[in-house]
């Protein structure tokens, strides 16, 4: 059989494409801006810490509790996720409102973090700019807890609605990456803040 080459057709199989849903991206998009933001305070906190002047910081007591919250909830969004990838839906439940739980409580306890700032005598609006980091820093952090919280409330609802399950995971695993996106942030403010006082 004589073939010739013009009669040859290289057929090449279409690639799919990457693909991510789009609100998960954008969770990314959001989490990715609020890197730089903290990444942008902290390599400020950094070149005024050089200038003369500097006071050092005593950080509150509290902080070091919530760093334990903050690493139980952690624990308890894994197990809610598990949970809910072997249809445990009690457990789910019992472990979001766990998270919820804890995530309060460590909103709590930034407030008391704070009563021991001003005890400290280390004030927001006081002379030296190193302690208004400290007030901006973990107040900045709270917000996006609060955020969090909010995410929370909708992915327990929905827990509570069945509608978080085996089959349907999206809601939970998106809620799941932003707390541990928090939490992960708040060790590094936390870490940071230990060794440059």
């Amino acid at each position: 059989m004589n073939v010739e080459l013009k009669d040859l057709r290289i057929v090449e199989e279409a690639k799919r494409p990457l693909s991510m849903n789009p609100k998960k991206f954008a969770l990314w998009l959001f989490m990715m801006s609020v890197i730089m933001l903290f990444g942008a305070w902290t390599s400020a906190y950094l070149v005024k810490r050089a200038d003369a002047g500097w006071a050092e910081i005593v950080l509150p007591d509290m902080f070091w509790i919530n760093t334990g919250i903050v690493l139980l909830s952690s624990v308890t969004m894994i197990v809610a996720y598990f949970a809910a990838r072997r249809d445990k839906i009690k457990w789910l439940k019992f472990s979001l409102a766990a998270t919820m739980i804890l995530g309060i409580s460590f909103l709590v306890g930034q407030y008391y973090a704070y009563v021991e700032m001003v005890s400290l005598k280390e004030h927001f609006t006081g002379s030296n700019v190193s302690h208004s980091f400290l007030w901006i820093l973990p107040a900045v952090h709270g917000l996006h807890i609060v955020s969090g919280l909010i995410f929370l409330v909708v992915v327990l609802i929905s827990a509570f609605r069945f509608r978080i399950h085996s089959k349907n995971m999206n809601q939970l695993e998106m809620c799941a990456t932003y707390w541990h996106f928090l939490g992960g942030l708040w060790l590094y403010l936390f870490v940071f803040l230990l060794l440059n006082p």
